[in-house]
C-alpha cells in the first residue's frame, strides 16, 4: 500500500510536539531562569557549598549528559519499532506514538535546564545556571520535531505496515 506522505498533515502531526516542547524546554527554564536572575540582582543567594563549588558545577555536567542519554537512547530504541495500531488510523497511531516517545524525552532535557537554578541556589552563581539553561536549549533544537524526520519515520512506519508489523498494546 502506498501512503505517500504527501497525504498526510505533516504541520499538524508536528505542531503540538513542538509546542509542548516549548513549553516545557524554553518557557519553563526561562522563567525559572528569570527567577535566579531576580535574585542574583537582589544579592540573596550565598555559596553554601563554599569550595565544592566548581566541583559541584562538573558533577552536574556529567548529570546533564547523563540526562541527555538517558532522553536519547529509549526514544532512538522506541522510534524503530511499529507505532501504527491498524492501516486506517495510520496518521493518528503516528501522532500519539510520536507524543509518547516525545513527551518524556523533553522532560528529560529539561531536567538539564532544572540542574542550573539547583546549583544556582547552593553557590549564588548564576552564570553556570545560564549555562545548563543553554545547553537544555541546545539539545532540544537537535531533537525536536523536524518535517524530514517525521517524513523519515512515516516512510519507515510504512514500510513495517506492509511487511505487516503492528504495534501491539
Amino acid at each position: 500500500m502506498d501512503f505517500s506522505t504527501d497525504k498526510y498533515d505533516l504541520t499538524r502531526i508536528i505542531a503540538k510536539l513542538l509546542y509542548y516542547g516549548l513549553g516545557v524546554n524554553v518557557a519553563l527554564p526561562g522563567a525559572l531562569l528569570l527567577i535566579c536572575y531576580f535574585f542574583n540582582q537582589k544579592g540573596n543567594v550565598a555559596n553554601i557549598v563554599g569550595t565544592w563549588a566548581n566541583p559541584l558545577f562538573y558533577i552536574f555536567c556529567g548529570l546533564g549528559l547523563i540526562m541527555v542519554a538517558a532522553a536519547l537512547l529509549p526514544a532512538i530504541k522506541k522510534l524503530r519499532q511499529p507505532l501504527i495500531l491498524r492501516r486506517e488510523t495510520f496518521e493518528q497511531d503516528i501522532i500519539s506514538g510520536l507524543r509518547e516517545i516525545a513527551r518524556p524525552m523533553f522532560q528529560k532535557i529539561a531536567g538539564i535546564a532544572l540542574l542550573g537554578p539547583v546549583y544556582f541556589f547552593l553557590t549564588g552563581r548564576f552564570r553556570e545556571t545560564v549555562i545548563f539553561v543553554i545547553a537544555s536549549f541546545i539539545v532540544f533544537q537537535v531533537v525536536r520535531p523536524r518535517y524530514g524526520t517525521v517524513r523519515k519515520l512515516i516512510r519507515k512506519q510504512e514500510e513495517l505496515v506492509d511487511k505487516g508489523h503492528f504495534r501491539t498494546e
